[in-house]
Parts: structure tokens; C-alpha cells; sequence
């Protein structure tokens, strides 16, 4: 056998770049959610989602964010995967989606070990012509006022 090749492939989808406030604000928004996530057994989040499992994921998702959110306002977008690497710690990205005032936003939560982060697939809003800082500021409130 020859050496081995790793290819890396880190989007499921092309994105163009958001700014980073906007991710930043989903993740200070996210701490306690991605928190009690990480309370489940990892090695069981990850069966079920290798086996597809999106009823269980789903409800594992609400039972996490029903503690800091209105009820429906953050879910499981039906989407999730694992990165088991032989030479590094795993981590579970699962795709989520946030709509409350007229402001809704895919992402996909990332989970490893000790950290946790957010990549912003896309944010829409019901006003039209807002620039960046107002569209920032529109996600800020709508986080704000969807937790409970």
C-alpha cells in the first residue's frame, strides 16, 4: 500500500462571507445550548446520527434549547454529521435553524471536546434594505427576545 491521502472537505455548501458579528452573536447566543449538548453521551449522539436518526436528534435538540428559548424558535434543521479523524478528538456539527421576529437564520452548530462554534449558512430578514450593523442589530434583539 502506498501512503495515505486525507482529503478535507470543511462546507457542505458554498457560502458567501457574512460577517463575523452575526456569527458572533449566534454563538454568545448559543453558550448554554451547545453547554447541555455536550451533556449527552458523545459516542451515542454520534450512533444516532451515522444512523440517521433525525426524530431522536431532533428531540435531543429541543430538550436543549426548550430550557433557554421560546418553543419553536430554535431547531433541528435535519441535518448532521460527524468528523472522527484517527489522530484528533471528534466533533458533531448539527444543522440548525432560528426564526422569531421576523429574522430567521441557518447555521450549523459545531461541537467538539471543550469548544464550540457556529458557521452561519444564512440569515433573512422580513425589512428589506437594512445595511450590516442594522442587520446585526435585528439578529441581536430577535436572539434577545426569543429566550426566555
Amino acid at each position: 500500500m502506498g501512503p495515505t491521502r486525507t482529503l478535507k472537505v470543511r462546507a457542505r455548501y458554498p457560502r458567501p462571507r457574512r460577517p463575523f458579528a452575526r456569527e458572533r452573536i449566534v454563538a454568545d447566543a448559543l453558550v448554554g445550548v451547545a453547554s447541555e449538548l455536550r451533556l449527552t453521551d458523545a459516542a451515542e449522539l454520534m450512533a444516532m446520527i451515522k444512523a440517521d436518526h433525525a426524530a431522536n436528534i431532533a428531540d435531543l435538540v429541543n430538550s436543549s434549547t426548550e430550557l433557554f428559548f421560546k418553543s419553536g424558535t430554535l431547531r433541528y434543521a435535519l441535518s448532521a454529521s460527524v468528523e472522527a479523524p484517527w489522530d484528533a478528538t471528534p466533533a458533531v456539527e448539527i444543522d440548525m435553524e432560528f426564526r422569531h421576529a421576523g429574522v430567521s437564520a441557518f447555521f450549523r452548530l459545531k461541537l467538539g471536546e471543550r469548544r464550540a462554534g457556529v458557521e452561519i449558512a444564512d440569515v433573512l430578514f422580513d425589512e428589506e434594505g437594512l445595511d450590516d450593523s442594522a442587520k446585526a442589530e435585528r439578529l441581536s434583539a430577535a436572539l434577545k427576545s426569543a429566550r426566555l
